[in-house]
């Protein structure tokens, strides 16, 4: 949800949070407590599912701190014991940034911070390095961006795949030269240049992402593309009336094309009042499930660990500010039960209450991104 037009993003493009990997301590028999849980336990069959399966958050922010020592320092033993307690395998990492310069800035310093941990790490290239991550107990790290202003010319794609990048959105909330973003007043859909770097990002193997791209956008990006999109981080516009939120005739569209959905734990994108909570978000991955099949509905939790609430105070009024009104933003910007870093095995807890099976639970946590990813991204081709 944050973009650089939201917060000043310079102090934060000066570097990076981390992340470890996953640790799952017994304490006694039928519940588990994880590191660094306090009082939080969790039943045996979702500390299991957790740990076995791969979890795929697509789109997780390091840390909502944007103070320059926030990201230049080493994390803590803390900061990193939370990692290792949270069950994440891999984070799609992106923002919202405005230029080339700004894209070019933020990926050197997110992968410069991640190449320096490596014990903690895993950068990714291809889908395969989300698996090896689980294997080596890391955590992966997708580089993405959360606009397409990057892109100056169509030849800037492959440039871009090139430094890392390996998800783009093709705008924000605002138009761009590639289409309308989700609270323009008008959208035009895709033009002639954003064809062209629909086609770009095919031929290099960049994931097509359409979160905050306006309804026509999103299914002219879905046509136009050669293979399936995502919705990294959105919800459904049937049960939460929310520019942000997608259309059934646009959700119904991406699964048609193979694509995924991720759910995010946005307030105001779950809920319209309040209280709201994680099964309201569970609401929305089952609605998709419904409509499309359980085979194209993930997480996008568009947060970092801890969630917003946490923010710094001016940061948090200032981000608030910065939005559109539609945004519609209350009092909290988390949900209930979906704020704190063990938020998986909350989520996980409430799908095991709701019924669903073992393997269902595991397509959710990311069996579906590692679907997506692993067709969209490609090797790239070795000169002669």
């Amino acid at each position: 949800m944050v973009s650089r037009a939201s917060l000043s993003r310079r102090n934060m493009l000066k570097g990076t949070a981390a992340l470890g990997a996953c640790a799952f301590p017994m304490i006694n028999v039928g519940r588990y407590a994880l590191a660094g849980a306090q009082e939080r336990t969790y039943s045996a069959r979702a500390v299991a599912l957790v740990e076995q399966a791969l979890v795929i958050d697509m789109l997780a922010i390091p840390k909502l701190d944007f103070r320059p020592e926030a990201y230049s320092r080493p994390l803590s033993e803390a900061e990193v014991a939370q990692w290792r307690a949270s069950g994440i395998t891999a984070m799609h990492n992106a923002i919202g940034l405005e230029s080339r310069e700004d894209a070019l800035t933020y990926l050197a310093a997110q992968q410069g911070f991640a190449g320096r941990q490596p014990e903690l790490f895993q950068l990714v290239d291809i889908a395969e390095d989300i698996d090896r991550a689980k294997r080596d107990r890391r955590i992966a790290m997708i580089m993405g961006i959360q606009n397409a202003s990057q892109f100056a010319t169509v030849e800037d794609v492959e440039f871009f795949h090139g430094l890392g990048l390996r998800c783009a959105q093709l705008t924000y909330n605002n138009q761009n030269r590639i289409g309308s973003g989700s609270t323009d007043r008008a959208d035009g859909g895709i033009s002639t240049f954003g064809e062209q770097i629909v086609r770009a990002m095919n031929q290099a193997g960049m994931l097509i992402d359409v979160s905050h791209s306006g309804d026509r956008t999103t299914l002219d990006a879905i046509a136009l593309s050669a293979g399936p999109i995502a919705f990294t981080h959105t919800n459904c516009r049937a049960l939460t009336s929310h520019p942000r939120n997608k259309t059934d005739e646009g959700l119904r569209a991406l699964a048609a094309k193979g694509g995924v959905a991720g759910i995010t734990g946005v307030r105001m994108f779950v809920r319209d009042r309040d209280p709201t909570n994680v099964g309201h978000m569970v609401d929305h991955i089952e609605h998709v499930a419904r409509l499309v099949g359980i085979e194209h509905v993930g997480i996008g939790s568009d947060a970092d660990l801890n969630g917003y609430d946490d923010m710094p105070p001016d940061q948090y009024q200032q981000l608030k500010a910065s939005y559109d009104r539609s945004y519609a933003f209350r009092e909290k910007i988390d949900i209930d039960g979906f704020d704190h870093p063990r938020k998986i095995y909350d989520l996980t807890e409430e799908l095991i209450r709701r019924g669903h099976t073992d393997a269902h639970i595991a397509l959710i946590l990311g069996g579906n991104f590692r679907r997506l990813l692993g067709a969209v991204w490609t090797r790239p081709q070795s000169g002669a």
